[in-house]
């Protein structure tokens, strides 16, 4: 059974799979890149060993592989980027093959900013690629259609997860992991816990050091020691790009242009007003 980490993207799913992977996957709560792999992406190359012709071939194989891990008998972490729905009647997931999903929201108006940095964009393509109910993950220079999933605009996708009643959900600020660190990693820690009928209590000392050992400016320098391998090539260069940019230095108010900012805003009201955005 799985428990989803789901997000849009540059929302914060690698900061709490690295939360998540050095609480439950160390043995004092000490991270390093290598316990990732402990949550790998779904959908991905990890997952189908066959390559997929079209989107059609995807979209039928997303059950197929979660029955898979079911089968198993164990309970598996998964990040995804995926809308929760449906794709030409075929479904990303169901309540048979999920125990719960943790769901990282962030506002869009910092997501723009780290979107244009990670998939080197201008502000302007970085507006399209939020507003676009189209958008999907698939890498115009790839023809494997493993890690094909749809992303829909940042509204669709936060009111997919979210308003959907199929399983068990914690929905999650981006912001409240600068605001109130502490409580907001033990609410996800105490709500696996319960999603894996676990009934100890919170490990308080191994869950301040995995917080800790995953602090912004800990990750942004291990990557630089040590490189990232989940970071992208530059089309530019082909040198790695800074995966762990500016995280919670991210200002819309000091990077953003009006034009923009009253086009998210206006595009996303409902939705932001809802989060406390607005």
């Amino acid at each position: 059974m799985i428990i989803w980490i789901a997000s849009y993207p540059k929302s914060g799913n690698t900061y709490v799979r690295s939360l998540l992977s050095a609480y439950y996957f160390s043995k004092d709560g000490d991270f390093n890149f290598g316990l990732l792999k402990n949550i790998k992406q779904f959908p991905s190359n990890d997952f189908f060993e066959s390559e997929f012709e079209n989107v059609d071939e995807a979209s039928r194989n997303w059950i197929l592989g979660q029955k898979k891990i079911k089968e198993k008998k164990k309970a598996l972490f998964l990040k995804t980027h995926s809308c929760l729905g449906f794709y030409k009647g075929q479904p990303f997931t169901s309540p048979e093959y999920t125990l719960g999903g943790i769901y990282i929201v962030r506002d869009p108006r910092n997501v723009i900013t780290s979107v244009m940095n990670h998939f080197e964009l201008n502000l302007d393509e970085a507006l399209k690629f939020l507003t676009d109910p189209h958008k999907n993950t698939m890498d115009p220079d790839s023809k494997d259609y493993r890690t094909w999933v749809l992303l829909s605009n940042w509204s669709s996708h936060y009111n997919s997860w979210c308003k959907s009643k199929n399983f068990r959900k914690l929905v999650i600020r981006y912001e409240d992991f600068e605001k109130e660190k502490y409580e907001t990693f033990r609410d996800i820690i105490v709500f696996t816990n319960t999603l894996l009928s676990r009934t100890e209590r919170v490990d308080k000392e191994k869950l301040e050091r995995a917080i800790e050992t995953t602090n912004f400016s800990v990750l942004k320098n291990k990557e630089k020691n040590e490189g990232f391998d989940e970071a992208l090539f530059s089309k530019k260069d082909k040198k790695k790009k800074v995966f762990f940019n500016l995280g919670f230095n991210n200002r819309w108010k000091k990077l953003l242009r009006d034009d923009i900012k009253e086009k998210i805003e206006g595009e996303f009201t409902k939705e932001m007003k809802e989060l406390g955005y607005l």
